[in-house]
């Protein structure tokens, strides 16, 4: 199996240094893509309060599996908080991201508390999007127009992905992500501002842009967020940067149909077999096979989904001969065979926007190649 030349699905065949990038790996893998925006303005004492993304991702991205929100300001200032979490403070031209999709507020002073209320979409006509809610104090409206003298306005966003099989990227991330417009991250700070400005205009390919544009934000948090993280940190992005698992885990990705074994693993790397698997159980969380085993189903549901492959052939693709052992391992993992399982999502999907290319996601995936390398390189662990 080792040997078996791989490409029986077409694919492009340009993407080698792409393909040692785990990070972007991943999150081709779990089709992360980004859609719907509010525009919210607030003056005085206000206070803007979303339920957990799970309730209200029917309304926004039907068949969403998972959904992240954002809020970027694009004037004045504001607090962001989970209630009875972590709050941040944000100025012009931050953002703030719950990557667990938990219920947040987001208002104009610490600790106030919000009235949900999304019942105005079910009003809202055929194309409600991009929504606008404006708060005066505890005063609420919905309207086509920005409130221009409001003191703060943010831009709400939401993105999209697939937490099965396998997402190894969410479970290390934490409940709340704060991405502050500095030097070292310039482009942030106009990203309110163009943000803003596109659904305002509501110009042709406006809904393209504004979601290839909140794909390239959540990158750029993630990175950041991984070069940030303390030494002695664990999960999936610690293992990533790691001298030693980070090169195990671009191994696997890199080659994931091939017959790997714990050894092998060991000798490309420079580690014992013992050595290996105790680094990457205590980073990762599980061992490497079993990693290899899982990120196996997570390539096989992409081909299922985004390609009309047989069964059987996307089970060599991703390292099975037997299209019946694949078909035990993906139902064990997911809970229904492949094909079951690809008409169900299918029928989900069908009211989604489409995920981006590998081309078009390719422009903000090249921003975090340097994390593993540069963990490789510095020998950090």
């Amino acid at each position: 199996m080792a040997g078996r030349p791989l490409g029986l699905i077409d694919r492009p065949r340009t993407e080698s240094p792409m393909a040692l990038d785990t990070l972007s790996d991943v999150l081709r893998g779990v089709r992360l893509r980004g859609a719907v925006f509010f525009n919210v303005s607030g003056s005085g004492d206000w206070a803007a309060e979303a339920p957990p993304a799970r309730e209200i991702a029917p309304l926004l991205m039907p068949g969403a599996e998972h959904v992240i929100e954002y809020h970027a300001v694009a004037q004045g200032s504001c607090w962001a908080a989970i209630p009875g979490g972590p709050s941040v403070r944000l100025e012009r031209g931050d953002a703030v991201l719950f990557p667990h999709g938990d219920g947040h507020v987001v208002s104009s002073s610490p600790g106030l508390r919000g009235r949900i209320d999304f019942d105005f979409l079910a009003d809202a006509g055929p194309d409600p999007f991009p929504v606008r809610v404006a708060y005066r104090g505890q005063e609420i409206s919905h309207s086509r127009a920005l409130d221009s003298d409001a003191e703060t306005m943010v831009v709400c966003g939401f993105l999209a992905c697939d937490l099965q099989p396998f997402n190894p990227l969410i479970a290390s991330l934490p409940r709340l992500l704060h991405l502050q417009a500095d030097a070292d991250s310039a482009w942030i700070a106009g990203f309110s501002q163009q943000a803003a400005a596109e659904s305002q205009a509501r110009r042709p390919g406006g809904q393209a842009m504004l979601a290839r544009m909140s794909e390239m934000m959540f990158v750029d948090a993630v990175r950041r967020h991984a070069e940030q993280m303390p030494a002695d940190s664990s999960g999936w992005l610690a293992g990533l940067r790691d001298r030693f698992v980070g090169r195990a885990l671009a191994l696997l990705h890199e080659e994931p149909a091939r017959d790997w074994s714990i050894d092998e693993l060991g000798r490309r790397i420079g580690l014992s077999r013992s050595a290996l698997h105790e680094r990457f159980l205590a980073l990762v969380g599980i061992a490497p096979m079993q990693y290899l085993a899982q990120w196996r189903m997570q390539a096989a549901a992409r081909l299922l989904l985004e390609t009309r492959a047989t069964v059987a052939a996307v089970a060599l693709e991703v390292g099975y001969e037997s299209e019946a052992a694949f078909a035990r391992a993906f139902k064990r993992q997911v809970g229904a065979p492949p094909a079951a399982w690809r008409r169900e999502r299918q029928a989900l999907m069908s009211d989604l926007p489409r995920p981006a290319a590998q081309s078009e996601l390719a422009p903000a995936t090249t921003a975090v190649s340097n994390i593993a390398r540069a963990g490789r390189d510095s020998g950090s662990t």
